[in-house]
């Protein structure tokens, strides 16, 4: 693999500038993207992010990591060899760029050119069969060998037999915690290993363990960054069925590799099958499914920070926040919807449930909906 190709780069103060804005309390991937597009820089949007927290009628204003902490993070990422990577370099997993909120920036370690590789994610039970861990690590070799990168969570069982049958070939690793505590411990050598020839990443800060609700959110950049996901091994209330419910959810596809009815780690995989997912039991099952997606053109790099023209806009006034929050409830409903019922400008719609967001009152859904956090109005 070559080194990728140069493209536009974020100013150091850029990039500490966004990483103090997706590290503050409040600030999701969502919200970061209206903040610039709003205001045009992650610096401007720093310093109105107290003023916009009170209009959404936040308790109180969350603290915004320092600069001085944001240096640190750098330090701290330079210490391991890894670096920040924003949506807009060439350095970042062209497909996450076509999720729903794909994160603004991601720590990467290793090498960038494993993500111009037509992705194939492979995901299944930690405590696999042998069988089933002979079989992961054969599909990944195949399709490495064909010229797929393999990603995967870098758990135990299948993830790590997937990781491992693609080392020579080019793998990504996407960690739920921060880049420099791999989760499980005793997969710190497979990461080093990886990172000779592919990339670990993570969205996570520095210093981040990992909790529980953090691996739902690990498994969708892995179903982002492929074409499609294959589940080799899973129980029926899995993490890996989260991870293919997600992939398809994205429009990627979904493969399953069938097992014993007599087993119950092949009883997710067997319930993927009957609900119409891609049968597996060789690397070119899935290469020839995915061969159409891989001529795919990956969405333009958007611009960094260009200010646009808000103004022949007014921002909201009380009657229009009022508007908006009587227009939600806690039933997930369609932006499209509270503009069309509040005849309110969309900017001023957008800018509204930017407020809510960055108060802590909002909760976005797939598919652009939103809601009220559950008792508030």
């Amino acid at each position: 693999m070559s080194e990728p190709a140069a493209g536009p780069r974020l100013t150091d103060r850029q990039r500490l500038s966004w990483l103090r804005l997706i590290r503050t309390q409040n600030v999701g991937p969502a919200s970061f993207r209206d903040l610039i597009n709003r205001f045009g820089s992650a610096e401007v949007a720093l310093e109105m992010l107290p003023e916009l927290m009170i209009s959404g009628g936040a308790n109180r204003i969350v603290r915004i990591p320092s600069l001085a902490e944001a240096e640190a993070e750098m330090e701290a990422a330079r210490r391991v060899g890894a670096r920040f990577v924003g949506i807009g370099e060439a350095d970042y997993p062209p497909l996450l760029r076509s999720m729903d909120n794909p994160p603004p920036m991601l720590a990467v370690r290793g090498n960038a050119a494993v993500f111009r590789l037509p992705g194939v994610a492979i995901v299944g039970a930690r405590n696999a069969s042998l069988a089933g861990i002979k079989m992961a690590r054969m599909l990944a070799a195949d399709l490495g060998r064909d010229g797929y990168g393999i990603v995967s969570g870098l758990a135990r069982g299948i993830d790590t037999a997937a990781h491992q049958g693609s080392l020579l070939t080019g793998t990504v690793g996407v960690l739920a915690g921060g880049l420099d505590l791999p989760y499980p411990p005793e997969n710190a050598g497979l990461c080093d290993d990886i990172a000779e020839r592919g990339a670990i990443i993570s969205e996570m800060p520095f210093g981040w363990q990992p909790r529980a609700q953090d691996f739902p959110r690990r498994n969708r950049l892995v179903a982002g960054a492929a074409l499609g996901l294959v589940v080799v091994e899973a129980a029926q209330r899995s993490g890996s069925l989260i991870s293919a419910r997600l992939a398809g959810e994205m429009g990627r596809l979904v493969f399953a590799v069938p097992g014993s009815p007599l087993d119950p780690r092949a009883a997710g995989t067997n319930g993927l099958l009957k609900d119409g997912a891609t049968l597996v039991t060789e690397a070119s099952d899935i290469s020839r499914a995915i061969l159409p997606l891989t001529g795919m053109r990956a969405p333009d790099l958007p611009p960094f920070e260009d200010p646009p023209d808000f103004s022949a806009t007014p921002p909201p006034g009380e009657s229009d926040r009022a508007k908006v929050i009587e227009a939600l409830g806690p039933t997930p409903v369609p932006i499209d919807e509270i503009i069309r019922h509040t005849g309110l400008h969309p900017a001023q719609v957008f800018m509204v449930l930017l407020e809510l967001d960055l108060a802590g009152r909002l909760e976005r859904h797939a598919g652009g909906n939103v809601s009220l956090v559950f008792g508030e109005g």
